[in-house]
């Protein structure tokens, strides 16, 4: 078997990065895939490619963008998303806790990490179509986000691919990593199962970039809890935790908040898993978060969020949760014909579910299995509260203020009157797309162990890395996160395969 200085496991984004820059760095690279040649790429492949990240002005972003030529772009208002704004975002979720250096190293080195992957051929789009409205004939960004990967999710990993093949990585498909082999507190190896032989593949050092548990129904009761059995999978189905496992038997400390994921509102009738038979461009699109401009409905009717609390950047992530924590894990996103084009395009493929009328009352007779004479009620009510605000002007390029008045629950901006037919109800449930537990890494992705001293040769990235996210995140971070800690875990890891003895 031949050696390698560096095994990364998974190939995802951030197993990638790894890779890639593993390579640069002058190592021998093997990258190691559960998945077959058509699962490749972990959740990396589902995701519409947007990458978070601090920037001071357009000169930031003129470097990347892959066609300066767009006629848009002398029209458009992109803003700013400084330092301190990425960490007061970060921070929100934290829930008081201060800033971690993790999250810090993150916010620092997030504009790098996108200037390192223009470098290696990867090219970006402002990401007009969602993160973007007209206004006043220009179009002005909102969020933080600016922008997309060229290719979204699939694209990202593709080029990724591309890149590290034509640097001399190798990559095993169908390979799935067992065990990390250790002689004298030196990694040796890696034990995997290959054409259902087991194998020993011989390394220097190892990079864990094989994702989290989400897929993993017992992980998920044990570490989110007993509801979460019934969420479905956005992503691969390959992310069951081994990667813990195996560093867990190493002797890495946990890190970070094993009881919270990224989960978002999806079309109720989404498969179990993630479709990679789906156009690439269609792999997102049973998620439904343009639920800022309506209202959201659950089993007894009710509304159960402040559907605008904040930017969708801020709180899809949450409202899944919420969703999951609804009667049988379901609600019913409710809107009027004036806002449909401001839905994403999620809305309008064939596949999208959904109930359609001409009045509100005739809407709820038709969604089956809500109390339909609380949801009226709850319809009505919503109305007359938000006639209180009709005078505010809808803005849907920041938080506008627009608020119902009188109810329990306010919605406190985009607070339309719902009044122009057709309406539409689309019943979505919870999906999960990554947790936020993992191992506990240092700024050059060592992992750690429990006296807080790196375990020779071991490194980690993207979902396996513990400590980033908590009880939210800010849309399009993890993408960001995943190069981050990929480029460092690469680097380091091929440094200490050189000084390796």
């Amino acid at each position: 078997m031949k050696n390698f200085d560096v095994i990364v496991i998974g190939s995802g984004n951030a197993a990638l990065c790894a890779g890639i820059s593993a390579l640069e760095n002058g190592a021998k690279v093997l990258i190691v895939e559960k998945g077959d040649e058509k699962e490749w790429g972990g959740n990396s492949r589902y995701t519409a490619g947007a990458m978070r990240f601090a920037f001071e002005s357009f000169e930031d972003l003129k470097p990347l963008i892959r066609n300066l030529d767009d006629e848009r772009l002398p029209n458009t208002v992109f803003g700013s998303y400084t330092k301190e704004k990425f960490l007061a975002d970060l921070k929100h979720f934290n829930e008081g806790e201060p800033i971690t250096e993790l999250q810090q190293f993150l916010v620092d080195e997030s504009l790098g990490a996108l200037q390192w992957l223009s470098s290696h051929n990867i090219k970006f789009d402002p990401s007009f179509a969602r993160q973007s409205f007209l206004k006043d004939g220009k179009h002005v960004f909102w969020g933080g986000l600016a922008l997309d990967v060229e290719g979204e999710g699939d694209g990202l990993v593709q080029a990724e691919m591309k890149e590290y093949l034509s640097l001399g990585g190798v990559i095993y498909y169908d390979c799935p990593a067992e065990e990390i082999l250790q002689e004298n507190d030196k990694i040796i190896g890696v034990r995997c199962t290959k054409s259902g032989d087991s194998i020993i593949i011989p390394c220097k050092t190892v990079v864990l970039g094989c994702g989290g548990f989400e897929a993993n129904r017992v992980l998920r009761e044990k570490y989110l809890g007993e509801k979460w059995v019934s969420a479905k999978v956005r992503g691969t189905r390959h992310n069951m935790g081994h990667g813990l496992e195996m560093a867990k038997k190493v002797g890495a400390a946990f890190s970070g908040y094993f009881a919270g994921c990224h989960a978002t509102p999806m079309d109720k009738n989404m498969p179990e898993y993630g479709n990679l038979e789906l156009p690439h461009g269609e792999r997102k699109h049973y998620r439904k978060i343009s639920y800022l401009f309506g209202v959201m409905l659950n089993k007894d009717g009710k509304r159960f969020v402040d559907e605008g609390l904040d930017m969708r950047n801020y709180t899809y992530a949450q409202f899944g949760k919420a969703i999951l924590e609804q009667p049988d894990n379901v609600a019913w996103q409710i809107f009027d014909a004036k806002v449909a084009p401001l839905l994403y395009d999620e809305y309008r493929v064939n596949h999208a579910s959904f109930y359609e009328a001409y009045t509100l009352e005739e809407l709820v007779l038709k969604i089956e299995g809500i109390n339909q004479t609380e949801a009226i009620n709850t319809l009505k009510a919503y109305n007359e509260a938000a006639n209180l605000s009709s005078d505010i002007v809808f803005d849907p390029t920041l938080k506008d203020g627009k608020t119902t008045k009188g109810l329990t629950l306010n919605k406190t901006n985009w607070a339309n009157i719902l009044d122009t037919p057709p309406f539409k109800a689309y019943p979505v449930t919870s999906g999960i797309t990554f947790t936020y537990g993992g191992v506990k890494v240092n700024k050059k992705a060592e992992v750690l162990n429990h006296d807080l001293e790196p375990i020779a040769g071991l490194f980690a990235c993207g979902e396996m890395v513990g400590g980033v996210f908590y009880h939210g995140y800010p849309g399009g971070s993890g993408l960001t996160s995943g190069t981050v800690f990929g480029r460092f875990a690469g680097k380091s890891a091929a440094l200490f395969s050189k000084n390796y003895q």
